[in-house]
């Protein structure tokens, strides 16, 4: 007689989503911070934003080693020792008496973020089905949709009310506290949801082989570059409207930062309604609307001629992008099943990486056009990335 099958804790999913608040609150922090740094350190805005390049990059480079190690190792035991170490680094980020040393404190942050959210992503499919998988996703992003606003929050109120180093300590405690509740779900988990892949040979030639066989698949190559252009000219816009807001609008940078809070709650309306926009617009539909509503409005926040037009371009700007960078997810978890912690590794990789991109770029071109211009340039490129995957998705359902 067949045992019944042990239930995967009911707490299992939303710790993890706790964990990806902590994450998103750490990776937006910066944003909002960014004028007040150009200021205390002496430099100029562009070099306030390698506090955003640092993070980004070591998150992306990192997932080259996260993704095999969580097949190795099992996810979810790997994603509470990575919250452990970020409680450090975010304290290190407190620390810093110096830029140079705040850009090394925030390359060891994002470094140690890397594993927390693509494992999560890529732990729910390992043990949700394919064709339940993306509300699920959805409802576990809510931890990092509210993360996201909360960092550009918390970050203009330290600029406008504290010492900027309290944010990062709170980051720290909070960590901490996920840290152990994820251990003690770990322990709970039945075998099925701690899938190890220990893999034979030697751990370089096993790692370089996992990801060759990711990046050998037409359609993870697609996903992958899509998403890195995503991640360049959205982020690479995203990160500079607290400047805009304050440098052209005279609004205090608490203010600026409680703004793009509103991004998030567009977000938070799509993980609500993802059900039903799935259902009724399918892959395609997502991707096109979502991109289509995304430009929109980043275009509106750009040629803004009253700061308040940044609210419901906000709002809408979160929707959009939710329905765009969710649908690249669930791809993301199924390019490649029987190495899924690579392949979702790469994924966020390549979005970082892309981020790393955009926000070195527009950082030296803000100098020479100015925010509002950053904005709208990321606004077109972040809709001819959307349409080109809407229609190869189009095709690819079609073939199929």
């Amino acid at each position: 007689m067949t045992e019944p099958a042990v239930p995967i804790p009911r707490g299992a999913v939303p710790a993890l989503s706790l964990a990806a608040f902590a994450s998103g609150i750490s990776l937006r922090l910066t944003d909002a911070l960014l004028p007040l740094f150009a200021r205390e350190f002496d430099i100029t805005l562009g070099r306030a934003a390698n506090a955003i390049t640092a993070f980004s990059i070591a998150y992306g480079a990192s997932q080259l080693f996260f993704g095999p190690l969580g097949d190795r190792f099992g996810k979810y035991r790997v994603i509470a020792w990575a919250c452990a170490a970020c409680a450090l680094t975010a304290s290190l980020c407190g620390l810093a008496r110096g830029f140079a040393q705040l850009e090394l404190a925030r390359l060891l942050a994002g470094a140690t973020a890397a594993a927390i959210i693509p494992l999560a992503m890529a732990w729910i499919g390992d043990v949700v089905p394919y064709d339940k998988r993306q509300p699920v996703l959805a409802r576990f992003l809510i931890g990092q949709i509210l993360g996201l606003s909360t960092g550009v929050f918390v970050g203009g109120f330290a600029a406008g009310h504290l010492d900027w180093r309290v944010p990062f300590f709170g980051i720290g405690l909070g960590f901490i506290a996920i840290s152990i509740a994820l251990f003690a779900l770990d322990r709970r988990l039945p075998p099925r949801a701690r899938v190890i892949n220990r893999g034979q040979g030697h751990a370089l030639r096993r790692v370089a082989s996992e990801f060759a066989q990711v990046f050998s698949r037409p359609w993870a190559r697609v996903v992958l570059l899509t998403v890195f252009l995503e991640g360049a000219f959205l982020y690479g816009a995203f990160a500079f409207i607290p400047a805009h807001l304050h440098g052209h609008f005279g609004l205090p940078l608490a203010a600026a930062g409680s703004t793009l809070m509103l991004f998030g709650f567009g977000g938070l309306l799509f993980a609500i309604a993802s059900a039903a926009l799935v259902r009724r617009l399918g892959e395609v539909g997502l991707t096109m609307f979502g991109g289509l509503l995304l430009a929109a409005s980043l275009l509106v926040i750009g040629f803004a001629p009253v700061w308040w037009w940044t609210l419901p371009g906000c709002f809408v700007a979160g929707l959009g992008f939710y329905m765009l960078h969710n649908t690249l997810q669930i791809n993301a978890t199924q390019m490649a099943p029987e190495r899924r912690g690579a392949a979702v590794s790469a994924f966020a990789s390549c979005f970082f990486m892309g981020q790393a991109v955009g926000v070195a770029v527009n950082g030296t071109l803000v100098a020479l056009i100015g925010t509002g211009a950053v904005i709208v340039g990321g606004a077109v490129g972040v809709l001819v990335v959307a349409l080109g995957f809407s229609r190869l998705r189009a095709t690819r359902v079609a073939a199929a």
